[in-house]
């Protein structure tokens, strides 16, 4: 199995066009020709889990958090990420990280805290806009439902939880066929009037591509009149955050001491509570204090994130409970549901967790 193979499989999972612009997903080191026999999964890359792979012949690892997340201008080893990128190239052990784009999918991070804690009706607290396009094309009538299969079955037509979405509307469209052209209607020097349908779908953009491919192959035009329209539409299936409800209100105590239990957490931050009893869930995996304007919109009795700063717990407002457990204990799960997608979908080679404990941070 070559490192391509795998990369192209995390990538349908989750894009790489999902991830936010600060990010650096990717492989960010190694060859995609090379072969692959033994995958390491890991939150983060150091110089520890690198050996790790190395001891157990693995030659790949697949990261939650990049190593790199700026240009590297040198490799001299004067730090952390020097030093361990150096050690992965000399030892031939690719990097890949898959972070926030795994964020911001569905069935990623957030929704594997959710289902750890036993959170159900589960759905994207803040989706993410300008990601979505719509594609008007005119066909001829004769092939409209061609076209509009075949645009279908490569991603176009998806709003929400319903597929095959699309807007039709008949009319006439004209054309004059140059000399050097082979049309599929009309003849040459003449202008030729024929009954079109214009199709409309909506397509996320790491699905463009192939969209248009699929557009131009099965079009019987020669010349294709199409548009591409961005829309300001929230994609409602990829963003950051979730929230979701607990089965029936828990005691807001009994509540937090099942979050530190289950997500392991050595100490969690928490704010004054609002009400004796919660309910209404929301959480980002990682550093979300960005959302919790968000999470108080929503509705939400507790907001479970971390790397909340001091004067962030104030912003509460007696709103809302804010829960900081830590980022390392909020994202460890990661791990397990990057392995267990690689078991499902592939046999040629073996993956195996990190024993290495990146956790920077220590508590007495």
């Amino acid at each position: 199995m070559q490192i391509k193979h795998i990369t192209s499989f995390l990538e349908t999972l989750s894009p790489l066009a999902y991830q936010e612009s600060y990010d650096n997903s990717g492989l960010l080191v190694g060859d995609p020709l090379a072969e692959v026999e033994n995958v390491l999964v890991s939150l983060d890359v150091t110089e520890e889990v690198v050996q790790e792979a190395i001891e157990k012949k693995c030659q790949l690892i697949i990261s939650h958090h990049p190593i790199v997340f700026s240009g590297l201008k040198s490799i001299t080893g004067k730090n952390y990420v020097e030093r361990t990128v150096a050690m992965a190239i000399k030892n031939d052990v690719a990097l890949y990280a898959i972070h926030t784009n795994l964020d911001n999918v569905q069935a990623g991070v957030n929704n594997r805290i959710g289902e750890v804690l036993g959170v159900i009706n589960r759905k994207i607290l803040d989706p993410k806009k300008g990601i979505l396009k719509k594609l008007i094309v005119f066909v001829p009538d004769t092939h409209s439902e061609k076209l509009s299969k075949a645009l279908f079955e490569a991603g176009a037509g998806y709003i929400g939880n319903y597929d095959e979405c699309s807007y039709q509307s008949s009319g006439k469209g004209s054309f004059r066929a140059g000399n050097d052209t082979n049309p599929h209607v009309g003849e040459k020097g003449k202008r030729h009037y024929e009954k079109e349908t214009k199709l409309e779908v909506v397509v996320p953009i790491d699905k463009l591509g192939g969209v248009l491919k699929s557009m131009f192959e099965s079009h019987p035009y020669e010349e294709v009149a199409y548009d591409l329209v961005n829309l300001e539409n929230s994609h409602p299936n990829v963003g950051a955050g979730m929230i979701g409800d607990l089965p029936e209100p828990v005691d807001t105590m009994t509540f937090l001491k099942h979050i530190k239990s289950t997500m392991q957490a050595e100490s969690l931050r928490y704010t004054d509570f609002i009400q004796e009893k919660v309910q209404r869930i929301a959480w980002c995996g990682g550093s979300g204090s960005f959302l919790l304007n968000k999470a108080k919109a929503s509705g939400a009795d507790i907001f479970i994130t971390s790397d909340f700063k001091y004067h962030q717990f104030f912003d509460s407002e007696n709103q809302i409970v804010i829960a900081d457990i830590g980022h390392y204990e909020n994202e460890q799960y990661t791990k397990d549901l990057i392995a267990e997608q690689l078991k499902k979908n592939f046999s040629s080679f073996a993956v195996l967790l990190a024993d290495t404990n990146t956790n920077p941070i220590n508590y007495l």
